[in-house]
């Protein structure tokens, strides 16, 4: 089993950085491809970012070269460091693992979420 808990969300203006980070905690957390996902009011829940075992990153369209996912197994955590902040990222970020990929059904554990709200 795997716990996963999101922090490090807030108010940013536009153009702002934000560093999103996840703890996890469980003894087989670093045999998981990890990503995140994100979801606005009155939306569904869309992919973000994912990493896998292997090192390789995918990024939706609408981040790349403005997110980052990483890891860091030995201590347990993944960030998602997100610059150039548009007030359309607005939403809640969860952090999961799984399998890895962009479709959510790929993914066994879930953060609880933290809201990120860009807005001048």
């Amino acid at each position: 089993q795997v716990q996963l808990v999101e922090s490090g969300g807030g108010i940013v203006q536009p153009g702002g950085s934000l560093r999103l980070s996840c703890a996890a905690s469980g003894r087989t957390f670093s045999n998981y491809a990890v990503g995140w996902f994100r979801q606005a009011p009155g939306k569904e829940r869309e992919f973000v970012a994912t990493l896998w075992r292997s090192g390789t990153t995918y990024y939706r369209d609408s981040v790349k070269g403005r997110f980052t996912l990483s890891r860091d197994n030995l201590k347990n955590m993944v960030y998602l460091q997100m610059n150039n902040l548009y007030p359309d990222d607005t939403a809640t970020y969860y952090c999961a693992a799984g399998t890895g990929g962009s479709n959510y059904r790929n993914y066994d554990y879930w953060g609880q979420g933290t809201q990120v709200t860009v807005s001048s």
